[in-house]
């Protein structure tokens, strides 16, 4: 069985430590490990639990004279240990540390509608130049009728009867060392504090209604796969009459049919036969402004790149160009004619011994073309 750590080094002060210490260390525990600010995160949620724990035993002045006199045994005979992690980030705060008017600044904060993804497809091409793209979003809007309070035009709202108003109902649980209160949404208003005395007939009270909405969105030059657009307000609707959320365009770029990427620079493979690789040729390529003629020089080597630059794609940010790099894959022709394998012996041989550094392959085939 693990050994608990002492409470006051759960929380980090000493044994003197006020109660207002002790509220700021909790505080400050809570702001940096709530599971609702951290949900995923098991070390989090253990150190929150623990810091609840400690906090729940030390800010009670009976459990905390316990404590100090008998340590842990004698304060766990009291029932389990006080775990404050299923209660909402937002209420440990008015529990702990007072409310006041910032209640009603979450409840407000908490109305902001939900922010909305919609994934978009756009070609190679689209994102090298950018593009403005008409797109059509179903979401939640306001209702026009009750414009978005939700309420019957000139019926209004009462105060909700099970929290009158606040939106909260508070509890408190009892043990042999003290009380505990807690804090959680009013199931009745929803922790609105207010009941709809005639819910508008268009939204049924929601103050939202389904509807489909035409955007421009712009695109600008130098967008990549995961590349996020967002449009600031045109997500859902929030809940009575509460600010608007986001929307974000997710981006996929369709892959070229001949150049790759790799950041704002682009890629090209150039296959070439081993007699232009010899000789050297001018060979027409694509690129992002269209077919372009470069010089492979004589004796070029199969991997060999050559970089045209400021021909890449744009930045997003700055504008600035990348390059385009063109890879020379030579092709080892498979399927050949006595002619040309007597021309290959002629050039190389059949010796079974490396090739010789005085005299490459590239430049007796290129003298032996050159004799014939």
């Amino acid at each position: 069985m693990a050994v608990k750590r002492d409470y006051y080094e759960v929380l980090g002060v000493g044994r003197q430590a006020s109660a207002d210490d002790l509220k700021r260390a909790f505080r400050k525990i809570a702001m940096d490990s709530h599971p609702d600010r951290y949900p995923n995160d098991a070390v989090a949620a253990a150190r929150f639990k623990e810091a609840s724990e400690a906090y729940a035993v030390l800010s009670d002045p009976g459990r905390r004279r316990t404590y100090d006199m008998f340590g842990h045994a004698a304060v766990e005979s009291g029932g389990p240990a006080v775990d404050f992690s299923d209660m909402p980030f937002a209420d440990i705060f008015d529990t702990f540390f007072g409310g006041g008017g910032r209640a009603g600044g979450r409840r407000q904060r908490s109305n902001r509608g939900d922010d909305l993804r919609y994934d978009m497809t756009i070609t190679f091409e689209e994102a090298y130049v950018g593009v403005e793209k008409q797109i059509d979003v179903p979401r939640l809007a306001t209702c026009e009728r009750c414009s978005g309070s939700g309420a019957e035009p000139g019926s209004g709202e009462e105060t909700c009867p099970g929290c009158r108003g606040s939106g909260q109902i508070r509890r408190t649980a009892q043990s042999i060392f003290g009380s505990v209160v807690t804090a959680a949404t009013c199931p009745t208003c929803g922790g609105a504090g207010r009941l709809l005395k005639n819910p508008c007939v268009q939204c049924r009270g929601q103050g939202r209604l389904e509807r489909a909405r035409r955007l421009a969105v712009r695109i600008p030059g130098g967008v990549d796969t995961g590349s996020q657009i967002r449009l600031s307000g045109e997500g859902e609707a929030g809940i009575r009459g509460g600010p608007p959320g986001d929307l974000y365009v997710v981006l996929r770029v369709k892959p070229h049919a001949h150049l790759a990427r790799r950041d704002q620079d682009v890629i090209y493979e150039l296959r070439v036969n081993i007699v232009q690789a010899a000789l050297g040729d001018r060979i027409e390529i694509p690129t992002l402004e269209g077919p372009v003629e470069i010089a492979i020089p004589a004796g070029t080597q199969n991997g060999q790149s050559f970089r045209m630059a400021g021909r890449g794609m744009p930045d997003v940010r700055g504008g600035r160009r990348g390059d385009q790099y063109v890879v020379v894959q030579i092709v080892v022709p498979k399927d050949l004619t006595p002619e040309q394998k007597a021309l290959l012996r002629k050039v190389g041989g059949l010796t079974g011994k490396p090739e010789k550094v005085s005299k490459s392959f590239f430049e007796k085939l290129r003298d032996a073309i050159t004799l014939d």
